[in-house]
């Protein structure tokens, strides 16, 4: 992990900069969840949806906008995942209570236990990458990640 190339199986050189070793982390990350979630029975919940889970205030339900905002992500991307969830159930839009104009993401009764099923997935996969470093080395990354996400939001990276 000293920035040097790695070879494929193909025998093509492939350089391992921060930016695709991050993105190869967030792929084997989500691989992991997807896989615990089928496992449990939601096949049909991506690692993209935590985005909403993760977000969305559960009694209540909450604004398409802000749930983009708390997640991070833009509009667009969070509809998608809204719609994706919509369609499968697991959520619903309902007007607004405090504005008719608006509308409010909130869970369904299978969408709580989806939500529910998708934290604790998280909660085994992030469990398994601290077993997998050791307690040091982890909290050595996260705290780096955290730096590096708190950099960005400020517009340092």
């Amino acid at each position: 992990m000293d920035g040097t190339p790695a070879v494929g199986q193909d025998g093509a050189v492939r350089q391992r900069d921060l930016g695709r070793l991050l993105l190869e982390g967030h792929r084997v990350v989500a691989t992991e969840i997807e896989e615990v979630l089928a496992e449990r029975g939601y096949p049909d919940i991506r690692a993209g949806h935590l985005a909403v889970f993760l977000n969305i205030d559960r009694r209540s339900g909450t604004r398409l906008t802000d749930l983009a905002r708390r997640a991070g992500i833009s509009k667009q991307g969070m509809m998608l995942a809204v719609d994706q969830l919509e369609e499968r159930g697991y959520v619903r839009r309902v007007p607004d209570p405090e504005d008719g104009r608006a509308k409010v993401v909130r869970l369904t009764a299978r969408g709580r236990r989806g939500a529910a099923e998708a934290r604790r997935a998280a909660a085994a996969v992030e469990s398994r990458a601290r077993r997998q470093l050791g307690e040091r080395r982890y909290e050595v990354l996260r705290g780096a990640l955290e730096e590096l996400a708190r950099a960005g939001r400020r517009g340092e990276a």
